[in-house]
């Protein structure tokens, strides 16, 4: 069997490939793991409205209870409040049971360490090793030295207290409409914004186990596009089914993606003295418009390899306060230590209250290049052969001197699926087409 944990913890069709047993056993070998020396591992646990959700819960935390754990179960609730509240009772872990922003028929099951960041590889794959071969004994104790549950009731309240302290202005005069994505943030996310003064509009937050991300939420945020608009709201906030990505719409109707909000807000902390370094961590994935924006405001953009933690790695060996992707997946790491789309949100609103500015005037500090993407296909086995291929490589280097720093070649093997994916960025949309088009045609026939 291959790997359990993927880029963000263990994901699969719930109850086909993550099953309750295995919910189990995670719960089992990552309290084991994850406990401090010398005292029983105390682990919060939490999850998004999925209907697989109480399943894999109850499976989890009997795992954790079997060696002794104490499990704080704080019920249905955005993935970085776990973050947050997993330092918040001085636990040892945090774990989410949440598959972000899939179809509700997968799930997930994420941890965070005792200080609220995601495991390191290292980490994972001990906990891997005890799972699928069986390297290390766990002991079962028995008697009074069972684990137990303790459910927390007002956890949502814990985090919204927390979520205020990381402004210093309220929202008094603004009209909000917000997307819950019939996911986690349906109860936060209107409270804290209806108590930070803002008079406040809702969709979507009526979860009832399988409409999780349902054409609806910060991948699908065509309706909320339309509601802003026939509501006269002076913006959108869409978030998706664990709150950790944040995608937010202006009052005409226009998305401001995680690459204008990076820009909206980085700039303003500039202004503040707040913004590490002036720098930004973003991945390969960002647009070129953004490196353009925080250039011309003497800023500048450090790129890793797609995947918030990634971003997440860069940010804490440089010290830098903000990072993120195209996709809204933003860290505020002087706030919190994952993605949250909930501080990502207050901040950005926090900006056009102080800006005095309407968010649609906010993003034309940024220019959005065009983007195009076509997917190669080619086996697994040569997906890396692109790097070596004399004329693949040549014809690169033709397009980029073509462009005259105007435009950019991304080619990228997919991590799942045996495609080779080519992005170009450029003016022309048309020109771009043809050829990425050309580009993944030939990827093709070279790689047969």
């Amino acid at each position: 069997m291959g790997r359990l944990f993927g880029t963000d913890g263990v994901r699969g069709i719930a109850n086909e490939e993550l099953t309750a047993h295995m919910a189990y056993q995670l719960g089992q070998a990552g309290a084991y793991v994850l406990k401090k020396q010398n005292r029983s591992p105390k682990i919060v646990v939490g999850k998004d409205t999925r209907i697989s959700g109480d399943m894999l819960e109850s499976a989890l935390v009997a795992g954790i209870c079997s060696v002794g754990g104490q499990a704080i179960c704080v019920e249905v609730i955005p993935t970085p409040a776990i973050a947050y509240l997993t330092r918040y009772f001085q636990a040892d872990a945090g774990v989410v049971i949440s598959a972000s922003h899939n179809p509700m028929e997968f799930n997930g099951i994420k941890f965070f360490n005792h200080e609220g960041y995601k495991l390191p590889d290292e980490v994972e794959e001990r906990i891997e090793s005890i799972i699928l071969e069986d390297k290390q004994e766990i002991l079962t104790p028995i008697g009074d030295k069972i684990g137990k549950r303790m459910i927390v009731e007002n956890a949502g309240d814990l985090y919204v207290e927390f979520l205020k302290k990381t402004i210093d202005i309220d929202f008094r005069g603004l009209k909000v409409a917000l997307d819950c994505a019939n996911g986690a943030s349906y109860k936060v996310a209107p409270k804290i914004f209806k108590q930070l003064g803002a008079q406040v509009k809702v969709l979507y937050n009526h979860p009832d186990g399988t409409n999780i991300n349902q054409n609806c939420g910060s991948t699908h945020p065509e309706n909320l596009q339309k509601f802003v608009i026939e509501n006269n709201c002076d913006l959108g906030l869409a978030f998706d089914g664990d709150a950790d990505r944040l995608i937010a719409v202006d009052h005409t109707g226009e998305i401001v993606d995680g690459d204008k909000i990076m820009a909206i807000c980085g700039l303003y902390l500039k202004e503040q003295g707040k913004l590490k370094e002036n720098t930004i961590v973003v991945t390969v994935m960002s647009n070129m418009g953004l490196d353009i924006a925080l250039q011309e405001n003497e800023c500048k953009t450090i790129k890793t390899q797609v995947g918030d933690r990634y971003v997440l790695e860069k940010m804490l060996e440089g010290g830098y306060s903000l990072g993120g992707e195209q996709s809204g997946h933003v860290i505020f790491l002087d706030h919190n230590t994952t993605g949250d789309g909930l501080v990502t949100a207050l901040q950005l609103t926090s900006v056009v209250i102080n800006k005095k500015k309407s968010l649609k005037e906010l993003a034309k500090i940024m220019n959005v290049y065009p983007q195009v993407l076509v997917n190669a296909k080619v086996s697994n086995q040569k997906k890396q052969d692109y790097k070596k291929d004399e004329v693949i490589q040549k014809e690169i280097q033709k397009v980029e001197e073509h462009f005259h720093g105007k435009g950019r070649v991304l080619i990228r093997p997919s991590g799942t699926e045996p495609l080779v994916r080519v992005m170009i960025e450029g003016e022309n949309r048309h020109e771009l087409n043809e050829i990425a088009n050309d580009l993944a045609k030939l990827i093709e026939q070279r790689l047969k």
